[in-house]
């Protein structure tokens, strides 16, 4: 019988295209969720699917058991590496998971108090084979968490001045997840995966329109506006921060770097973003 390959946060944009790419391969896929409901609901019942709570050890057991590799992401709400995560690998590690192909952020190496760090420190740590996917800014933000401001008010509403973004659509960071996954010779090695342009939100705003048919402005509003905002939508506090600090560090730059790996990995070019509003354009109409 062949190893099940474990993806966690499989109701999120990566994990979901995962679930995906894994099946059509016809591999042993089990989706792991806080409220495995929400996976029979998008999938059916063409898939394993398991409770697993990294604050919850009780979950551990079931989600690991027959698991080889897995693909790890980090829930936004968990910060505590070392209290949540770090026993949950302990319990994959020991329950015979051998590698793990971890969601992590493009310069991570330069972002020491990140959680996405500390994570990649324990896995280099372990005696587990890993893969980092170092993904840059994801196009799929801009149909979740922006999705509103666009279709309701016909604005992108980001901190951002003229900073340049290299985004990626989730489904090449899937695409790459889903290789390390179930293929070998992507062990212990760390992918920065961007699309192929840096575009900065005037340029996403003109994309947006010609696509739409209607004009999307770009706001660039001050990071304190934009702040103000996030928490009176609802926002937490400590969320509203974090979206803050990321925005700030791709006005001074740091989101612009491109890389070749998608098209050296995939051996075709990524997703370009004209292409994602065009997929994705009934989400804003």
């Amino acid at each position: 019988m062949a190893a099940t390959i474990l993806v966690t946060g499989a109701s999120g944009n990566v994990g979901a295209e995962i679930v995906k790419l894994l099946l059509a391969e016809g591999l042993a896929v089990r989706a792991a969720d806080r409220k495995p409901a929400r996976l029979t609901q998008r999938f059916g019942d063409q898939l394993e699917t398991v409770e697993f709570d990294f604050v919850r050890p009780e979950t551990y057991a079931a989600a690991f058991a027959g698991v080889e590799s897995m693909f790890l992401m980090r829930p936004p709400q968990i910060t505590d590496v070392k209290k949540y995560i770090a026993p949950a690998l302990d319990v994959a590690q020991q329950a015979g998971v051998r590698h793990v192909v971890f969601l992590s952020l493009i310069g991570i190496e330069n972002n020491q108090q990140a959680p996405h760090y500390a994570v990649e420190q324990y896995l280099v740590a372990s005696p587990m084979s890993y893969t980092f996917l170092r993904a840059s800014f994801f196009m799929q933000n801009l149909n979740t968490t922006h999705r509103d401001e666009i279709r309701k008010r016909s604005e992108l509403f980001v901190p951002v001045g003229k900073g340049k973004t290299s985004f990626i659509d989730v489904r090449d960071i899937a695409a790459v997840g889903a290789l390390a996954l179930s293929q070998p010779s992507h062990e212990n090695k760390a992918y920065d995966l961007t699309g192929s342009e840096a575009l900065d939100y005037y340029q996403v705003a003109e994309i947006f329109s010609e696509v739409l048919g209607r004009p999307i402005t770009y706001r660039n509003p001050s990071s304190l506006s934009f702040l103000w905002r996030q928490v009176r939508g609802g926002a937490s506090l400590p969320f509203a921060v974090v979206m803050t600090w990321l925005y700030n560090s791709t006005r001074k730059g740091m989101a612009a770097q491109v890389t070749e790996e998608v098209q050296r990995l995939l051996g075709r070019p990524p997703i370009t973003f004209r292409q994602y509003v065009v997929d994705y354009q009934d989400v804003w109409r």
